[in-house]
């Protein structure tokens, strides 16, 4: 039933996550080891999400449906928005401008504080292109229309009966969950493609290839991801090993959270641990570029007026 059979690690953190859920619910409550764990699970399901998308996990179509409506509750926001934001406009435009999740919208900088700002600035532009492929698919295919409402209506009975049971289990094991969920998978993009080079064939994103990319289904093999988005996750390490020499080294990172580490935190008191953009020597590159052929031009020019002397005017009539 599986496409591929290494989705059988989806599944298995599937099972993870809703007993991880049904155990703090019902027996457990709060415990701080448990509660980490949960937390954990709701980062992996933004990766199965950001992969369901790309490349549905069943042959069955109502194995399909069943598991958006499961990756809608657990990551909660409406999964097939991915498809508008993601498919349509990041992978097609990856990071140049008119990319709804731009990583230099607000600032070219890249520090802690453009870093916690990047999601909710992302997430907010990225909300006219849902609407319009809600509106798009309403004229156009009323069966994807309506499967896309179907995924709000779930969302919306999912949270409002667990709120109704106990707001205040609903807040901890719902609703906070869905927002690291969110939160996490902005995050990823952010660091992926912040002061990486958007016009580079090979430069335009940073690659994690630590113990962390294993357990987020190889999400860390960024560059890639960009040139094969098709590829199943299971596939994307053998791919990235074929181009990884074509990428700076500087966009190979071994460890997630000690770059992380570094640059959001040590970076503040030790400059050399802050990341240079390669979009902005691009640009300043262009730029001198530019100038050094008006140069050019406007000396060219001047030999040829000491040569020939100046051109007299034509006069038109």
């Amino acid at each position: 039933m599986l496409r591929y059979n290494a989705d059988i690690k989806s599944v298995i953190y599937i099972i993870i996550t809703s007993s991880l859920f049904v155990a703090q619910w019902v027996w457990i409550g709060m415990n701080p080891f448990i509660y980490t764990w949960f937390l954990f699970m709701s980062v992996t399901v933004a990766v199965m999400t950001h992969n369901h998308n790309h490349l549905p996990m069943w042959r069955s179509k109502t194995l399909n449906i069943l598991t958006d409506w499961w990756l809608t509750v657990f990551y909660g926001f409406p999964i097939f928005a991915w498809i508008p934001t993601h498919n349509k406009n990041h992978h097609r435009l990856n990071n140049r401008e008119g990319d709804h999740s731009i990583t230099y919208r607000i600032s070219e900088k890249n520090n802690f504080l453009t870093l916690i700002s990047y999601p909710s600035v992302s997430g907010y532009h990225q909300q006219k292109a849902i609407f319009e492929y809600l509106k798009e698919m309403k004229q156009t295919n009323k069966e994807k229309y309506w499967l896309c409402i179907s995924q709000y209506a779930v969302l919306v009975i999912w949270i409002g009966a667990f709120l109704l049971l106990d707001w205040q289990k609903a807040l901890l094991y719902v609703i906070i969950p869905q927002q690291v969920s969110l939160f996490s998978v902005l995050i990823f993009n952010y660091v992926q493609h912040v002061h990486a080079n958007e016009e580079s064939e090979w430069n335009h994103s940073r690659n994690f290839t630590g113990f962390l990319n294993f357990l987020l289904f190889n999400n860390g093999l960024h560059t890639i991801h960009h040139h094969k988005a098709g590829l199943h996750w299971s596939k994307v390490p053998e791919a990235h090993a074929e181009i990884e020499k074509n990428i700076d080294p500087s966009l190979l990172e071994r460890s997630f959270w000690w770059y992380i580490i570094r640059s959001y935190f040590l970076s503040i008191f030790i400059p050399k641990f802050r990341t240079n953009s390669m979009r902005l020597e691009r640009m300043m590159q262009e730029e001198l570029a530019r100038k050094g052929k008006s140069s050019t031009s406007f000396n060219g020019h001047e030999e040829e007026e000491k040569i020939t002397g100046p051109q007299p005017e034509v006069q038109v009539s």
